[in-house]
């Protein structure tokens, strides 16, 4: 048997698939190859930030499945046996090719930088390059890029001068295993499978849901928009404290004023700084992009340059004197000697420092007591390696907001006076200083680890690049983090370290007077390092806003889903630069970096979470690549993440939490239903498992009983519920929180109604969500209507969820039906619930009842307890009064004694089962006398047993025409075979069910039998049984309507049927004479088991 491939060949631009010529080497002569006969290959192509319902379908085993390929994966006869499931299953041949074919294009920004770069109204498709970036290019730098920043040059050493090289390095410690824990859980989502853009979100999101991929992926988005905050005011701050001081507007005139001045100059700075850069980022993207590599630059360099200083130290070190006058540091911007006075031609001479602490320039002018009292000192700043001064760093020296920054191995003599201090020259910690605080100003140099699953469409093979590039970029910060607060506490003096702006070296910038070759290298490098951050910042934020609003999970944030018509998300940029000028008014880098570290705190606790309980629900879809990963370094990470929030700022930490808390729980309430196949709901699977089997071992408590409903629902024809009422009643019963499952029946089979029941349905469903009815629905189709209740009854449920209360309507028309169909099912179903014991509750004129929305104002509702049947009807009323409609109604409970019965005790013993059951109602017994049938019963009892006779005689005239009909269709068979027949034919190939002979003499008997039956109609008298039933119920509703005919509600035991099927009908009369002049009226019949008990 021969075989023939085809070569098919991916055309550029809008060729579409065209196959190569073929040898003819096999097959018949003449075959000719149409190109429709071929498998297509897989054009993939994603619209920029396309997410959710943008995305391709999660439901498709393929990437991308198109309606043109149906049709086209099957040609052939050797599997015809699959064809007619080719569609909806394709051949492994077909999938096979669509996966190799899969190309994963460049997402987010890159597609707004070549739909800017594209102009004209024809835009010519560009050929389609593979991701071709490496581990080192598409992951290393860049998280290297993200990580290292503004921390490390402008706070590290002040950190490491205020807690101490031990503290600091667990400062360290603590935060690079928190990042490292969540690195590999990351590593191990990323490599289950593609991750598109978006990074965490897309991660988190598919994972736990879209509640808390929504929560935390605003939490991200909040953390980057403060982080661009961040960069912003470090940039700033590098300006205008370090670059040109000079540019300052606002100056302060004393040195108390210095902090304001300093602040006020932030803002204004940084609110014209944001400004530019969002011009530049609304721009064009591009540029930004383009100058990356140029910030990247910037940062290594910097880094290089530390280290070469800090060898330099170890047999050069650099001259930066600072003075000390006694033990406390000296601000040396005005004065170039560290002298009080000095010798100028034979003559003592003041100098500028003498001024600074002195009335006049005079030897003899009054100076500050702690000047005139201590000499001052000149000690290096930067002692070198081989100093020994790491000894006097070992620990920290933590202080109050106003602290003068001492030496303490330096000789002082304290003044009396120290009100005057804060207006001297000293260097004084401008804040509180304590280990916590430290630690939420240091996590934000450790963040920046998402970089690279957020690149994950522009890498060669995403799978092995993310957890190789991230764990690398983790590991060489860290030693560069362990290794500069070893190297700073080695190098530098501890007054130096703690001094935070360099005011005691003249204004540099601490870090920059280790550097090598000299201190402009760190100050232009960390100023375009910053730049460079808060730019990426704002280029990622929207784009991930967009992501969240695309996804359509928050609909307040849909309009930041739309943007420019090559999608750059200008809705999103202006919302981000406005959160983002929030952090630029507060003004203070220490301030701010709290705050974005509870945001990636509370993000990368999720990625651990979701790590976690993926790994321990062992999901048949979780196989990462990533095999070095352990729930338990999960949930040790998310241990660590929340500890450190707390660490960090436990104010902050609660604000962060119930920040996500209102938008899971906005999501969960208004957010649109996403089914992503997340770990949420196979956790609620297996919770659900675990409690169904639990369920199963034993019956429950009648502590525990509360109704799980049954709804039996009666359809339209047009397939929409025709009584909702009853759904909205179901709903106010639910105080019990039990089981809802809402049923209807079709008749039909399945294969005919198919459609219909999944109409039906989403009918049921959406008036389920119109009455705010919680729970299932199903609709059956069956070959009768009895036969699908019945099924529903036996079958709804699972386990031990299963439905204990049958609720439904009350047949309201079934007199006027000449079917006695509708009747007899209800009559059935009262048996079968009986049978299955299980509660039922009849609604009459179920119509008339309140919607959710109505208020009841005062008055009743009426319990009539004839029999007990468990309790129901007392447990019944109080359920109803914890919802809002029928909560200002008030319960009485009637209870009927007969001639024999003590009625007054019989009050007093219902009045303390009452208390006992903790139950609120009034208490009332009806007397009910012996009296003698009225002739009312009489004649009415006799009209019901004649209408049964008369329906009895209808239905034998029905048969009667029907035996007609047979009789006609017959004669005319037996005609047309006659005529058709061969000649051999005999004449008993007729069969004709009825002869003429039979059928004149069948019809005169019936017709005998008839007039016989209707004189019978008017000689007739009505049955004793029948007579007293009639008597009870007219008695009894004659009872009820006197004193419960204007309650709101009026519940009533619910007689059983007969055990004889053939009084069902005269069943009905019996309860339609009961229910007579009553609006409202619920009928309660037991399950045979007590519901409500006394005990605790």
């Amino acid at each position: 048997m021969s075989e023939r491939f085809v070569v098919v060949r991916v055309g550029q631009g809008d060729e579409g698939v065209k196959n190569d010529p073929v040898p003819e080497s096999g097959g018949a002569e003449g075959d000719s190859i149409d190109p429709h006969d071929s498998v297509p290959i897989l054009e993939y192509s994603r619209e920029p930030n396309r997410y959710g319902d943008g995305m391709p379908k999660e439901s498709s085993p393929f990437i991308n499945n198109t309606d043109h390929d149906k049709g086209n994966l099957y040609d052939g006869k050797n599997m015809a046996l699959f064809e007619e499931e080719m569609d909806s299953n394709p051949m492994v041949s077909s999938l096979l090719n669509k996966l190799a074919n899969y190309t994963n294009l460049t997402q987010g920004v890159k597609e707004h930088e070549e739909a800017d770069d594209d102009e004209g109204p024809a835009r010519s498709k560009k050929p389609v390059k593979s991701p071709a970036l490496g581990t080192l290019i598409g992951v290393y730098l860049p998280c290297l890029q993200n990580i290292l920043g503004v921390i490390l040059f402008l706070r590290l050493t002040w950190i490491v001068g205020t807690a101490g090289i031990m503290e600091s390095l667990a400062i360290v410690v603590m935060t690079c295993s928190c990042t490292m824990l969540t690195a590999i859980s990351m590593s191990a989502i990323a490599t289950n499978g593609v991750v598109p853009a978006g990074g965490s979100y897309y991660m988190i999101s598919r994972s736990l849901g879209p509640e808390f991929g929504g929560a935390v992926g605003l939490c991200f988005y909040l953390g980057t928009t403060f982080a661009g905050s961040m960069y912003i005011l470090g940039t700033i701050e590098i300006l205008l404290t370090y670059i040109v001081p000079s540019a300052a507007i606002f100056k302060a005139e004393k040195k108390e004023n210095e902090p304001e001045a300093l602040l006020n100059n932030m803002r204004v700075y940084g609110t014209c700084c944001l400004t530019l850069m969002s011009l530049v980022v609304f721009v064009g993207v591009k540029y930004v992009n383009k100058l990356a590599l140029v910030f990247l630059a910037c940062v290594i360099l910097s880094i290089l340059a530390i280290y070469a200083g800090v060898i330099k130290t170890a047999f050069e070190p650099p001259d930066f004197p600072i003075c000390l006058l006694g033990n406390r540091t000296l601000q040396n911007h005005n004065f170039d000697q560290c002298l009080k006075t000095m010798e100028v031609d034979n003559v003592t001479v003041t100098t500028k420092l003498w001024s600074l602490f002195c009335d006049s320039p005079e030897l003899n002018a009054t100076c500050n007591e702690y000047f005139t009292l201590n000499n001052v000192t000149v000690i290096q700043g930067i002692p070198g390696l081989t100093s020994g001064v790491i000894r006097d760093n070992i620990w920290g020296d933590y202080g109050s907001n106003g602290m003068l920054v001492e030496n303490k191995h330096q000789v002082s003599e304290p003044a009396a006076d120290t009100s005057q201090d804060i207006y001297m020259p000293y260097v004084a910690n401008d804040i509180t200083t304590f280990f916590t605080l430290l630690v939420g100003i240091y996590f934000p140099s450790v963040t920046g680890i998402m970089a690279g699953s957020n690149r994950s469409g522009d890498l060669r093979d995403a799978q092995k690049s993310i957890p190789i590039g991230t764990i690398m970029a983790i590991a060489t910060t860290t030693f560069i983090y362990i290794s500069s607060v070893i190297l700073f506490g080695a190098c530098i003096e501890g007054v130096v370290l703690r001094d935070k702006f360099g005011d005691s070296v003249k204004g540099n910038l601490v870090i920059g007077i280790l550097a090598w070759p000299s201190p402009w290298v760190i100050v232009i490098g960390s100023f375009f390092s910053c730049c460079g951050a808060g730019l990426q910042s704002l280029t990622g934020a929207p784009r991930l806003l967009q992501a969240i609003a695309r996804d359509g999970i928050v609909p307040f944030l849909q309009v930041f889903g739309h943007g420019k018509a090559n999608g750059e998300p200008t809705w999103a940029l202006l919302l981000t630069g406005g959160i983002c000028e929030i952090g630029i008014l507060i003004a203070s880098l220490d301030a701010v970096a709290p705050i974005l570290s509870m945001f990636f705190l509370m993000c990368y606790l999720f990625v651990n979470l979701a790590c976690a309980l993926q790994t321990l629900l062992c999901t048949p879809n979780w196989r990462p690549r990533f095999k070095f990963y352990h729930w338990a370094l999960s949930f040790l990470g998310a241990s660590l993440c929340v500890s450190l929030m707390f660490i960090s700022s436990w104010y902050y930490a609660l604000v962060a939490m119930l920040i996500a808390g209102c938008i899971y729980k906005y999501i969960e309430y208004r957010g649109a239903e996403k089914e992503w196949g997340d770990g949420i709901r196979g956790l609620s699977l297996n919770a659900a498992r675990y409690a169904l089997i639990r369920l199963e071992e034993a019956p429950p408590h009648t502590k525990n009983w509360r109704p799980q409903m049954l709804v039996l629902l009666n359809l339209e024809t047009d397939h929409t519920v025709k009584h909702p009422r009853l759904l909205s009643f179901c709903t106010q019963l639910k105080a019990g929180k039990g089981l809802t499952i809402v049923g209807s029946v079709l008749q039909g089979t399945y294969m005919t109604k198919e459609d219909e029941v999944k109409k039906a349905e989403q009918n049921v469903k959406s008036s389920m969500t119109t009455e705010r009815t919680k729970g299932f629905c199903h609709v059956v189709a069956s070959s009768n209507l009895r036969d699908g209740f019945s099924h529903l009854i036996q079958t709804a449920g699972l386990g031990g969820m299963k439905h204990n209360t049958v609720l439904m309507a009350w047949p309201g028309t079934w007199k006027q039906s000449n079917d006695p169909v509708s009747w007899k099912n209800f009559i059935e179903t009262v048996r079968e619930t009986t049978a299955a014991n299980q509660a039922l509750l009849v609604a009459k004129n179920v119509d008339s009842f309140p919607t959710n929305a109505d208020r009841l104002g005062e008055g009743t509702i009426d319990v009539w307890w004839i029999v007990h049947d468990g309790g129901l009807l007392m447990l019944l009323p109080f359920l109803l009064r914890q919802h809002k409609v029928w909560r200002k109604c008030k319960m009485r409970i009637f209870t009927v004694a007969n001639m024999d019965d003590n009625s007054i005790q019989m009050k007093k013993d219902l009045q303390m089962f009452l208390y006992h059951l903790r139950l609120d109602a009034e208490v009332e017994v009806v007397e009910m006398h012996d009296s003698d049938i009225s002739a009312f019963t009489y004649e009415k009892t006799l009209v019901m047993e004649q209408r049964s006779q008369m329906l009895k005689q209808m239905q034998l005239s029905r048969t009667e025409r029907e035996r007609e009909a047979q009789l006609i269709h017959d004669r005319n068979t037996a005609s047309h075979a006659a005529l058709n027949d061969k000649p051999d034919t005999g004449p008993d190939r007729v069969h004709m069910t009825w002869t003429k002979d039979k059928f004149l003499s069948e019809r005169n008997r019936n017709r005998s039998e008839a007039n016989m039956g209707v004189r019978d109609l008017f000689n007739m008298k009505p049955n004793q049984s029948n007579v007293r039933r009639m008597h009870t119920a007219v008695k009894l509703n004659e009872v009820v309507v006197n004193r419960s005919q204007g309650a709101h509600l009026v519940l009533l035991n619910m007689p059983g049927p007969p055990k004889n099927r053939g009084g069902d009908e005269n069943y009905m009369e019996f309860l339609e004479v009961l229910l007579e002049g009553l609006n409202r009226v619920l009928l309660v019949r037991g399950g045979g088991r007590e519901v409500i008990t006394i005990y605790s």
